[in-house]
């Protein structure tokens, strides 16, 4: 292992940083813990481009964790819906709340304290922590591993313990005692816009000099890809309900799992017979009914293969439902909703 406890790596990062960092993103303006808190959260598994428009909308209906505290969790999805991973707005809001009744609504300064809001890893923390109060703190997000992957030549995928505790490690020894939060950023645009995973720019690398993967020509293969596994494939009927009024029926998915807490329309397996189960699964006797195009999303874990189903109600039989966990909205309406960007892309194309 290369011993790195001196100040050259975190100069020469520096250095570029000073000259070709990002130095005018919104979280870098009128920093606080709060601020922070919500990008670092944003960015998790998210470009800087796609978060910046929700973090401006967000931050403008909720300048502060009080406002989000008190918030209903319907308005924290309706702002975060399109940007996925929406365990992320879960935990946003109920680490908001958390903050409000624990720690009379002052965001915690504590690493281990962070550490335990919902939401919150260690990586994340040691960000907030040291772009809102300087603290010193490591970070380990994706760029960063893939810079020090490559700079010090660690094989081997990173999500296995051992290799993340190498980089770790790596990570700790890199850090400098003076400007972290400038060192946090530049960190992070370094592996954004230099060290990328695809056609790396070696040559306006600071690190290029001293970068083992490059020396020994290893930069395509590292960092170590995840082992590739066969992702399966699930299928599904939505069922785009409307009736003589002009409504759609939206329905709310289970509070945890793929979209938790979103609305999104009614489903179905492929294999059951839509006019029996609209009747006796949601007390709706049917006209008709037409399956449309499918369309498929991918998830990180699995593709979705669904098959857009148009159905028309005709009547509303008596039937006992869950209060909240239906409603009929106006067709002009759905927009108004936390819904998924495949339902919504589903409606656009089919209630025209």
């Amino acid at each position: 292992m290369v011993d790195v406890k001196n100040t050259a790596f975190a100069d020469r990062v520096l250095a570029w940083f000073d000259q070709n960092g990002r130095h005018d993103l919104p979280w870098q303006k009128n920093r606080n813990l709060y601020r922070v808190w919500l990008a670092e959260v944003m960015l998790q598994q998210t470009q800087v481009a796609t978060v910046i428009p929700y973090y401006q909308k967000f931050l403008a209906k909720f300048p502060d964790q009080h406002c989000l505290a008190q918030a209903h969790l319907d308005e924290v999805l309706k702002l975060w819906a399109g940007l996925g991973y929406y365990t992320r707005a879960r935990n946003l809001h109920k680490a908001a709340v958390m903050i409000e009744q624990q720690y009379q609504g002052q965001f915690p300064g504590q690493f281990e304290e962070v550490l335990a809001l919902p939401g919150i890893g260690r990586s994340t923390a040691g960000a907030i922590l040291a772009q809102a109060l300087g603290q010193r703190h490591t970070i380990l997000d994706g760029n960063v591993k893939r810079v020090l992957s490559r700079y010090f030549e660690v094989a081997g995928w990173a999500g296995k313990k051992a290799v993340e505790n190498v980089l770790w490690q790596q990570a700790e020894a890199c850090t400098p005692e003076t400007r972290l939060a400038d060192y946090t950023q530049a960190m992070m645009d370094l592996g954004a816009t230099v060290c990328t995973r695809s056609s790396p720019n070696c040559e306006h690398c600071p690190l290029a000099q001293n970068c083992l993967a490059l020396k020994n020509q290893r930069v395509n293969e590292l960092p170590t890809p995840r082992p590739r596994k066969q992702i399966p494939v699930k299928t599904v009927r939505m069922l785009i309900l409307t009736n003589k009024n002009g409504e759609l029926l939206l329905e709310r998915r289970p509070p945890t799992g793929i979209w938790g807490g979103l609305w999104s329309l009614p489903e179905l397996a492929l294999s059951e017979d839509v006019a029996h189960e609209c009747e006796k699964r949601w007390g709706y006797a049917i006209n008709a009914y037409k399956d449309q195009a499918g369309l498929r999303h991918t998830f990180s874990h699995y593709h979705l293969d669904i098959t857009p189903c148009r159905v028309e109600v005709a009547v509303t039989l008596a039937k006992v439902r869950e209060p909240g966990q239906q409603h009929w909205c106006d067709t002009n309406n759905y927009k108004d909703y936390a819904l998924a960007t495949p339902v919504v892309n589903i409606l656009q194309q089919h209630l025209k």
